[in-house]
C-alpha cells in the first residue's frame, strides 16, 4: 500500500503548516524569553516556555508525518500511519508535565515583589496575540481542506496560545496601571497560561488516544462510503462497515451482500469493483478490505435443545 497522490498533497500541506508553526514559535519563544527575563515578567517567561514547547511539538509532528508516509513492509503490513497518533499522545503527556512544572514555579512566586515591567513587554505580548491568531486561521483552513485532525489540533493550539498572550497582556497592563499593589497580576496571568496549556495537552491526548483505539470515523464519512458501495452494480446491501482513522488516512472494512447464486469468481469481481470505487471516490482511504455475504443474508435459526433428536431432553430416537 502506497500513499495516493491526494494523500501526498495532504501530507505536504500538513508538513508546510507544521514547518511554519515551528519557525514562528521558535522566534516568538526566544523573543518572549528574552523580554520576560529582561522585563521581570514571569507570565511572559511562562508564555515563552509554551512557545518553545510548541517547537518541540512541531518537530515531533514533522517526524511523525514523515514516518507515516512510509510504505507498508513485512513488519508493518498496514503501513506506518499511526506514527502520528503515537507521537501526539507522547507529546501531549510532555505538554501536561511541563505545564504542571511551570504552574508550581508560579505558585512559588506568589507574594514576591519585582520591578514594574517596561512598556515594550506589552508590545511583545500584543504582537504575539495577533501572530498566533493569524496562525490559527491559516492552520484551521489547511486542516479543513486536508481533513487532518493533527493540523486542526495545531490550529486550536495556536488559538490557545493567543489567549495565553492575551492573559499575559492583561496582567502586564494591570501591573503598569496599578503599580506594586498589582504585582500579583503577573503570577495570576502565568497561572492562566498554565491552565490553558493543561487544557490543550489533555485535549491532544484524548484525540490521539481515541485514534489509537480505532474509534469509528464520523457518521457523515461512513454514510457516504456506504452509499458509494451500494451504488456498485449487483451489490444488494452493505451489512457491515467499519472505518477507522490512522494519521491523515483511513482504513475501511466492509461486508457487502451479493446474490448467493453467483460464482466465487463473479463475487470476487464485484468485491474488486467496490474496492476500486471507494478508493477512487475517497482519496483519504489508504485501503479497503471487502468481505462477501450471500443475499438474502439469512442467519440460520438455532434449534432449541428440546427439538434435537437423541438429546437427553429432546425427542426420543
Amino acid at each position: 500500500m502506497s500513499v495516493s497522490p491526494p494523500a501526498q498533497s495532504a501530507y505536504r500541506d500538513a508538513t508546510r503548516a507544521a514547518t511554519l508553526g515551528l519557525a514562528v514559535n521558535f522566534v516568538l519563544g526566544i523573543v518572549k524569553l528574552a523580554g520576560g527575563t529582561a522585563g521581570h515578567s514571569f507570565a511572559l517567561i511562562s508564555d515563552a516556555v509554551n512557545s518553545l514547547g510548541d517547537v518541540f511539538v512541531s518537530l515531533v509532528v514533522l517526524y511523525a508525518l514523515r514516518v507515516a508516509q512510509r510504505p507498508a513492509d513485512a513488519e508493518h503490513p498496514y503501513g506506518h500511519t499511526r506514527a502520528e497518533a503515537i507521537a501526539g499522545s507522547n507529546v501531549a503527556l510532555l505538554v501536561i508535565v511541563t505545564a504542571l512544572l511551570v504552574g508550581w514555579e508560579a505558585v512559588q512566586r506568589v507574594g514576591q515583589l519585582h520591578a514594574e515591567p517596561p512598556v515594550w513587554t506589552l508590545w511583545i505580548a500584543g504582537a504575539n496575540v495577533l501572530i498566533k491568531e493569524a496562525l490559527y486561521r491559516y492552520n484551521l483552513r489547511v486542516g479543513r481542506q486536508t481533513k487532518s485532525s493533527v493540523v486542526i489540533a495545531g490550529a486550536w493550539d495556536h488559538r490557545s496560545d493567543a489567549f495565553c498572550s492575551l492573559a499575559v497582556l492583561a496582567g502586564l497592563l494591570m501591573i503598569r496601571q496599578g503599580g506594586p499593589a498589582w504585582a500579583g497580576a503577573d503570577v495570576v496571568a502565568a497561572l492562566v497560561v498554565v491552565l490553558v496549556i493543561l487544557w490543550s495537552g489533555i485535549q491532544l491526548f484524548r484525540a490521539s488516544s481515541s485514534e489509537l483505539m480505532d474509534v469509528q470515523a464520523d457518521d457523515g464519512l461512513v454514510s457516504r462510503i456506504r452509499l458509494a458501495a451500494e451504488s456498485v452494480p449487483d451489490v444488494k446491501a452493505v451489512e457491515t462497515l467499519w472505518v477507522r482513522k490512522s494519521g491523515l488516512e483511513y482504513f475501511a472494512d466492509i461486508h457487502i451482500e451479493v446474490d448467493q447464486h453467483f460464482t466465487v469468481a463473479r463475487g470476487h469481481q464485484i468485491g474488486h469493483q467496490v474496492k476500486d470505487r471507494l478508493l477512487l471516490e475517497f482519496p483519504a482511504l489508504r485501503d479497503v478490505l471487502v468481505h462477501l455475504e450471500p443475499h438474502p443474508h439469512l442467519h440460520p435459526a438455532v434449534p432449541s435443545v428440546d427439538s434435537i433428536p437423541g438429546h437427553p431432553t429432546g425427542t426420543p430416537d
